[in-house]
């Protein structure tokens, strides 16, 4: 007969949930002093763990790193061979430990008060080195792990904290998605956070004609950006219509002089522009409920002059949907 292992399952997650929600009462007025000293840091934010508390703060680290906080994982071990010649005056260094009293960190905790390096400690004990030496105190609940033999409750506790820690210094610095995209350029994610301004035409890539230019010239120009649409200006380069080839064969089809006939009278009106900060899933979003293929782009401090174009063949091509 098969065992069925969900009821440890719900069981452990049970006591995860337990000791995350001990955390919550523990908060205090040193998780605030904490946040306020992170987003000061003008140097590096170090975080150090031995064993399950060491993989935790590397990951810790990993997020601030992600979100404008530089950041990095140092070993405890490698720290006495040398490594504590990274941590300088202007750094700020977290140590975890669920006990405190953690052999491998305690030259790391000598090195930082002798040189007034500010340490903060996540840790569960009061009366351990580790909360007794540090600046600003974390504490974090004592909790029963599951099996009573690997750390798992107090591990996720740990997490919990640090990307508490994390979020709060992210909204502190008021970091957001365009500041995530710079540091996320890469892989789907990169894709989402792009903006109309990174993937947009410019330039002579962009179809400008004149709104008196007679659509004889102006075909002349659509034939050799093609691109399937002209952007319409007038004497002071202020964007007055669009034309699109749909547009065109239309009009050709009721008017057959279309050749002699002026780009005003052929152009429609006020065309759908985006601003070039905003985000090309947006851009995208806009083309699908208005049917349409391209965008006018516009920078803010000057809505009326068009800078850029935006084709839905280019967004496509960036893997933006």
């Amino acid at each position: 007969m098969k065992r069925n292992f969900i009821k440890t399952a719900k069981d452990v997650i049970n006591l995860e949930i337990s000791g995350l929600i001990k955390l919550k009462k523990t908060l205090n007025s040193s998780f605030n002093e904490a946040v306020r000293e992170i987003s000061k840091c003008q140097s590096k934010v170090i975080l150090c763990g031995v064993g399950k508390s060491g993989l935790i703060a590397n990951k810790i680290a990993a997020t601030f790193s992600s979100i404008g906080t530089p950041a990095f994982f140092l070993s405890a071990s490698n720290s006495s061979h040398g490594d504590l010649g990274s941590i300088t005056k202007k750094d700020i260094l977290i140590l975890i430990s669920y006990s405190g009293e953690t052999n491998e960190l305690k030259n790391i905790i000598q090195y930082a008060n002798r040189n007034k390096v500010l340490l903060i400690g996540i840790v569960s004990k009061k009366d351990s080195i580790l909360h007794k030496a540090s600046d600003i105190k974390l504490l974090t609940p004592q909790v029963k792990e599951s099996g009573g033999i690997v750390p798992t409750s107090s591990t996720s506790v740990q997490l919990a904290l640090g990307d508490a820690l994390a979020i709060s210094v992210m909204r502190l610095k008021k970091f957001n998605k365009l500041d995530f995209k710079r540091l996320h350029p890469a892989g789907a994610l990169g894709a989402k956070l792009k903006t109309v301004e990174d993937i947009m035409l410019t330039g002579k890539k962009i179809p400008f004609v004149n709104e008196n230019l007679q659509m004889k010239k102006a075909l002349k120009i659509l034939s050799d950006k093609k691109l399937g649409v002209l952007i319409v200006q007038n004497k002071k380069r202020q964007t007055t219509g669009i034309i699109t080839d749909g547009q065109i064969r239309r009009f050709n089809q009721k008017n057959p002089d279309l050749l002699e006939t002026k780009v005003n009278k052929v152009m429609t009106k006020n065309p759908v522009s985006v601003e070039k900060n905003d985000l090309a899933a947006k851009a995208l979003s806009i083309m699908n409920n208005k049917k349409i293929t391209s965008l006018c782009v516009f920078d803010k401090k000057d809505k009326g002059r068009t800078i850029g174009v935006l084709h839905v063949h280019t967004i496509l091509q960036s893997n933006i949907s």
